[in-house]
């Protein structure tokens, strides 16, 4: 089912080491174990459920539907050889869209960090926009370059922000054992303590930790640029799921014994978090070298998933859904440079508008609120698409989840449910918001104008196809 993908002449350079690291820096993320952390111990208890009832999931169906179908472009691949061009498109279009957020946050993330490198005196520019933006613009033009000049360049900042993303959980691990060791646990782990409360505040925070799990399937965007994709995920796959999941349900248990959750500011808090815990341990000194890790991390972040997810209108432009200059590949760099540009260029508006001035911000927060849901709309598709391709033999080389179908299909419905619960979750208002019918109905309403969006540009893409049909009959016509 669905248009056949066309050969992509790209360079494998992506082997065994380079996949493992970028799992780590797309699939675990520092700003989530200081939110945890802030919720107190039952967080423990949701990483453990968010772990079981969608990373597990997860993590199974990108290991078969990659070794399925390990061509360029992944999720699009994947709903479009299950349910059509239709659905291929659309999972695309819903992810990349509801990404462009996400270089904003984490580089926001990442300037702030960088103010504690710097020290003390970098302190006023914490409620400076214009810091904030330009830290922003300048990192995110940057990872565009890197990524414009291939994998080979930009795959050693993925690998050094994976190194920033763990080194740094490893060390609040060691504080949380010298703090208790010295003055026993900050946090009491009783039962009734342990146990997730039903609020709305605590429902939108299940959904928030479910997703803190996701990421993983991103480096199958690039599947034609890893050296024997077949081989090499599982692998990789295996040991970065060890990595992120030891990241954050021990980082947050660490951050519990180190301090009160009360003491702990959530998103954004991680090196709030660490500064205070050096400065009760006498520590101080780590501060500055913990800081550059973290920054470090977040540039790979943002690096990372410039270069995965700008793979996705890139194989759109080969199949004439966005226009053909998209799928074009750098004749000396051999990389996907239209696409990357334009991607990184849409991510740098993101990151202008989320630090400018009162009417443009509001316009970011619609551009969030368009974000909102979609984010999990390709998640559907992905969970989806391992049921159907149950149905269809698999060939000598493909690696399948152990167990085949009866454990593959259990596997992708408790996705597909955890999913569904999330998205609505994900609409629910906070209990501070003023107006919380007004703020569902934006929500849902920007949802449905993104999808619309997708819809035209899907069809636009459509006549397009048609018309070069037409041209080639036109011309075997005239050859005649």
């Amino acid at each position: 089912m669905g248009t056949q993908p066309r050969a992509v002449a790209m360079k494998r350079e992506i082997g065994f080491v380079d996949l493992t690291l970028f799992y780590v820096v797309s699939g675990l993320s520092l700003r989530w174990i200081a939110t945890a952390a802030a919720s107190g111990p039952s967080s423990i208890v949701v990483w453990i459920f968010a772990w079981v009832g969608f990373f597990l999931p997860l993590a199974a169906c990108v290991l078969e539907l990659s070794s399925r179908f390990p061509q360029e472009g992944g999720l699009y691949v994947w709903a479009r050889e299950a349910y059509g061009d239709f659905a291929g498109f659309i999972a695309a279009w819903t992810y990349w869209m509801s990404n462009l957020p996400y270089f904003s946050a984490v580089l926001y993330f990442a300037a702030g960090c960088a103010l504690f490198v710097a020290g003390p005196r970098a302190a006023a520019l914490n409620d400076q926009s214009s810091y904030f933006m330009t830290f922003s613009l300048v990192a995110l033009g940057g990872i565009t370059l890197l990524n414009i000049l291939g994998v080979k360049c930009s795959k050693w900042l993925n690998n050094l922000g994976a190194f920033g993303m763990f080194i740094p959980i490893v060390v609040l691990m060691l504080l949380g054992l010298i703090s208790f060791t010295r003055t026993g646990s900050a946090t009491h782990f009783t039962a009734a303590a342990m146990v997730p409360h039903g609020s709305i505040k605590n429902a939108i925070f299940w959904s928030t930790i479910f997703f803190a799990f996701g990421g993983v399937e991103s480096a199958s965007f690039m599947g034609e640029e890893i050296k024997d994709t077949r081989k090499t995920v599982p692998k990789a796959l295996l040991f970065a799921g060890v990595l992120i999941t030891l990241g954050y349900i021990g980082g947050t248990l660490a951050m519990l014994v180190a301090m009160p959750s009360e003491q702990i500011s959530g998103l954004g808090g991680f090196m709030t978090a660490i500064a205070q815990m050096c400065r009760n341990l006498g520590l101080s000194g780590l501060v500055v070298s913990i800081a550059l890790l973290v920054t470090l991390s977040s540039l790979g972040a943002a690096c990372a998933y410039l270069a995965s997810c700008s793979r996705l209108p890139f194989v759109a432009g080969i199949d004439n859904y966005l226009p053909a200059v998209f799928g074009r590949i750098h004749p000396k760099w051999n990389t996907p440079y239209v696409a990357v540009f334009f991607y990184g260029l849409a991510g740098m508006l993101f990151a202008f508008l989320g630090q400018a001035a009162t009417t443009v911000k509001g316009a970011y927060d619609v551009l969030v609120s368009m974000s909102v849901i979609t984010y999990f709309i390709p998640y559907l598709f992905l969970f989806a698409a391992m049921i159907r391709v149950q149905k269809r033999p698999a060939g000598p080389d493909v690696i399948r989840v152990p167990g085949g179908s009866k454990v593959a299909i259990p596997l992708a419905v408790m996705g597909l449910v955890t999913t569904s619960i999330t998205i609505c979750l994900s609409v629910l208002p906070a209990e501070d918001e003023p107006n919380k019918t007004l703020a569902v109905v934006k929500i849902v309403g920007m949802t449905l104008v993104l999808l619309v969006a997708g819809v035209v540009v899907y069809a636009l893409g459509k006549r397009r196809q048609a018309r070069s049909q037409m041209r080639v009959i036109g011309a075997l016509g005239s050859a005649d």
